[in-house]
């Protein structure tokens, strides 16, 4: 065999098996979109449903094509509950949402730039218990607890707004602590220490100086927060008797017949409405921020 017939040959066989490892890429490439496609409809078809139940008159367990009316909004509206649960909710996420905040920023602060001994253990086992005694099991003592309070003073007892902040906020401030800490080492003690020559006290010195700088972390926090308590259905079911009061992630337990059978139009047409103000708050944080959380100084 000549030379010239040898290089051809191993020409046209480089270029079979350039050929099929070719195929074989474009085949695991299309296998890999096909499976995301698949889970992207397994996922995307209750948010459709959502979308489409509370335009129809008569919502089913399915995708269809709506028969449009606005019935379902107006009967949900005259729900005598219905406003006032998605104003509490506002309310009870708000509120705990600045409680957090302040917290966790004064003891982030605190523990980064103060040397405590133990100080990185005492973080650890604060956020091991907070993350451990929660749910089910924590509810009869903080229940005992908040009962307790209510003899002191009725304002954080029992079937008040501010005992469900307390509980909440107790829950969630470990965890803040741990995530902000991180934002407060990243900034240089010399800018603090520029502004305590010129007089700054310590809280002076966090409010102009630290907070600014850790913005993203504060904003990662109070999304957090939000959505955490925008969510909670077991402490406000649990201290809160007066249905006034009640979130809507309590009353939405309300929305079935009387033979206990959900109200698809009416449980639709809420849930959209219940969902609307966190879908706002996270396009609001992402047209903001996007997703570049950081904090301290950029290069």
């Amino acid at each position: 065999m000549s030379p010239d017939s040898d290089r051809q040959s191993r020409s046209v066989l480089t270029e079979e098996r350039d050929a099929r490892e070719l195929a074989r890429r474009v085949a695991a490439r299309v296998g890999f979109y096909a499976i995301v496609a698949v889970l992207a409809m397994f996922f995307a078809l209750p948010m459709l449903w959502l979308l489409t139940a509370p335009f129809d008159r008569s919502p089913r367990y399915a995708v269809t094509v709506p028969a449009f009316t606005l019935d379902n909004f107006r009967e949900i509206t005259a729900n005598p509950y219905a406003v006032s649960s998605l104003v509490a909710s506002t309310v009870l996420a708000v509120s705990t949402m600045l409680v957090v905040i302040t917290g966790a920023a004064l003891a982030a602060y605190a523990l980064s730039r103060v040397r405590i001994p133990g100080r990185d253990a005492l973080l650890y086992v604060l956020l091991l218990l907070s993350s451990v005694v929660t749910g089910t099991a924590a509810m009869v003592p903080i229940f005992l607890l908040v009962t307790q309070l209510g003899r002191v003073d009725e304002r954080v007892g029992v079937d008040s707004w501010a005992a469900v902040v307390l509980v909440l906020s107790g829950g969630l401030l470990p965890a803040a602590i741990f995530m902000l800490k991180d934002f407060v080492d990243s900034i240089p003690r010399s800018y603090e220490e520029s502004a305590r020559v010129f007089g700054a006290s310590p809280l002076r010195a966090l409010k102009d100086v630290v907070a600014p700088l850790i913005s993203p972390g504060l904003a990662t926090i109070a999304v957090w927060t939000v959505v955490n308590v925008w969510g909670s259905f077991l402490q406000p079911f649990i201290l809160l008797r007066d249905p006034d009061k009640q979130p809507a992630a309590v009353l939405v337990r309300t929305l079935y017949t009387e033979g206990g059978q959900p109200n698809l139009a009416l449980l639709s047409t809420f849930s959209l409405l219940y969902s609307l103000p966190v879908v706002l708050m996270y396009l609001f944080v992402w047209r903001r921020y996007g997703f570049r959380f950081h904090g301290g100084i950029k290069s």
